[in-house]
């Protein structure tokens, strides 16, 4: 055999060496199951990266290998196509005077998109299986609702109130118009969508509220 013969495998060995390992499926599959069960039990606060990759009896630095942050591995979990980091500066462009309205917008502009699938698929899972609405949960209030509450002006104690009234809105919203598609909501344009439920999400996040005992708001 020429010694161009004996090189070539050596050259093709080498070749396959190169680069970035890829990840175990297997691995990345147990971290993801460990983590929805967890989120969905205790919650995204109360989870940690120790403890999920306990469940899924890795080493914690595997977690931060294949997802990076709790932040990420939550998404993961929930197979979120957005990062909502990105897109709550969107809803608080302008200062609270519009919130409402701009949030709708937001909103709309990715369950419209191809990213809306996955959500669409999402919302209807959380609707007969009780472990996907506690991710969807936990999704709503920690990674969308409190970032814009948080930049808000409110009062902490009426916060989980508005937050809540800000999530049956959004989610009925959702629901009519990607899932049983009632007209004319599933087909109306963002921006009338926009404007006819901005100004009630606008009352749920800065109108007042009534008093404790049911009272109305002066």
């Amino acid at each position: 055999m020429s010694p161009r013969g004996d090189a070539e495998p050596a050259r093709r060995t080498s070749r396959r060496r190169t680069g970035r390992r890829p990840g175990n499926p297997d691995t990345r599959e147990a971290i993801l199951a460990a983590a929805r069960a967890a989120f969905a039990e205790r919650g995204y606060d109360a989870t940690g990266i120790r403890a999920v990759a306990a469940a899924a009896g890795v080493d914690p630095a595997l977690v931060h290998h294949y997802f990076g942050a709790k932040e990420e591995l939550f998404r993961a979990a929930m197979a979120i196509p957005v990062d909502p980091a990105e897109l709550v500066p969107r809803v608080m462009a302008g200062g609270a005077d519009e919130v409402g309205e701009r949030l709708v917008r937001t909103f709309l502009s990715v369950w419209d998109s191809p990213a809306g699938v996955a959500a669409v698929a999402l919302l209807r899972s959380a609707v007969s299986n009780q472990w996907t609405a506690r991710l969807l949960r936990e999704f709503l209030t920690t990674q969308i609702l409190r970032r814009v509450l948080t930049q808000l002006d409110l009062d902490p104690a009426e916060a989980p109130l508005r937050g809540a009234l800000v999530a049956t809105q959004v989610a009925g919203l959702a629901m009519m118009r990607y899932v049983i598609r009632l007209e004319p909501v599933a087909s109306a344009s963002p921006d009338t969508l926009a404007l006819t439920i901005g100004p009630t999400l606008q009352r749920y996040l800065t109108g007042p509220l009534p008093a404790p005992d049911g009272r109305r708001p002066d």
